[in-house]
């Protein structure tokens, strides 16, 4: 494992159990914490398709300079 990547591995755990432990606070069923949690997913996955997209297109560009 890279040293580098050892920072943004601990923050990520670290803002994964604060997320957690604050939707277990508000006590919902299983039903509601699956269809929140998959909402999330959808949201974050079309983030990042839209962002590796532009990213993309944007090498694809200026590889034809």
């Amino acid at each position: 494992m890279n040293p580098d990547m050892l920072l943004p591995l601990v923050t990520s755990i670290g803002w994964l159990i604060l997320a957690m432990s604050s939707l277990a606070s508000h006590r919902l069923g299983w039903g509601q914490l699956v269809k929140m949690a998959l909402a999330w997913v959808v949201i974050f996955g079309g983030i990042f398709m839209v962002v590796e997209w532009f990213l993309y297109v944007q090498g694809s560009a200026s590889s034809l300079m």
